[in-house]
């Protein structure tokens, strides 16, 4: 998949980072950590993960 546009970056990161409030958000409320509010942890998880994917992915190619 070539990421080229703006549209595609954005989307990018809030595809990741949904996927970290589903996926991180459910493993911290399983750990019973619900002090730490785990949605907005995993989301902001989620979103680094995405632009660090974005920025990482090309330098391997």
């Amino acid at each position: 998949m070539i990421i080229a546009g703006n549209f595609q970056n954005a989307f990018f990161v809030a595809i990741f980072a949904l996927l970290g409030v589903v996926l991180i958000g459910s493993l911290l409320t399983a750990l019973h950590l619900n002090r730490w509010h785990p949605n907005l942890i995993s989301a902001v998880i989620g979103a680094l993960l995405g632009v660090a994917l974005i920025e990482a992915v090309p330098l391997l190619t």
